[in-house]
């Protein structure tokens, strides 16, 4: 060779490789105690689900119960939103269908089909601003009462199904294209 590089040569040497890359390829410096966040995330995802659909199927199942037996806090409030029909009879079968939904949902038996099921159900709990409105709101349009307020905390319950569906939905899916 006559002293000058072919460019074949210069290809082949290995690129200067500067500190600020050298700091990219490494991965971040961890915080003390993030694997131990890390594996909580780990479990959390693992049996947050189910966790979830148990305390639906307790409440559905506990507030079942009261209705049936009738100790019910609500039975009133279910009269007075379905006045068209006996709140002798309407209020124990809506304690005997939370129960069934409850059991089903607590044994995992089609939880998509029940958690949709369960979400109308609740949805139905809305027609007392409609029906019975007066036992909804105070004075201030803005202020609900306690009975509102029961009524209105169905939006956590619907959101944790629709949740649950989502996650059952999204793991059937994944079933079928294995």
């Amino acid at each position: 060779m006559d002293g000058t590089t072919s460019s074949t040569a210069l290809m082949e040497r290995p690129a200067e490789v500067s500190a600020a890359d050298q700091a990219a390829d490494r991965p971040p410096a961890r915080l003390p105690g993030a694997v131990l966040v890390d594996r909580a995330a780990q479990l959390n995802q693992r049996i947050a689900p189910t966790l979830l659909r148990l305390a639906l199927a307790v409440v559905f199942v506990w507030f079942g119960a009261l209705k049936l037996v009738g100790s019910s806090p609500v039975h009133d409030l279910i009269a007075q939103t379905l006045p068209f029909l006996d709140a002798g009879l309407t209020v124990p079968a809506l304690g005997v269908v939370e129960i069934v939904l409850g059991l089903v949902l607590a044994a995992g038996v089609l939880p998509r089909i029940t958690l949709l099921v369960l979400c109308g159900h609740l949805a139905g709990t809305f027609l007392t601003f409609v029906t019975a409105s007066e036992l909804m709101w105070t004075s201030n349009p803005l202020e609900l009462t306690a009975d509102g307020e029961f009524v209105v905390k169905n939006l956590v319950l619907i959101t944790a199904a629709l949740v649950l569906i989502g996650l059952y939905t999204g793991r059937a899916q994944s079933r079928r294209t294995a």
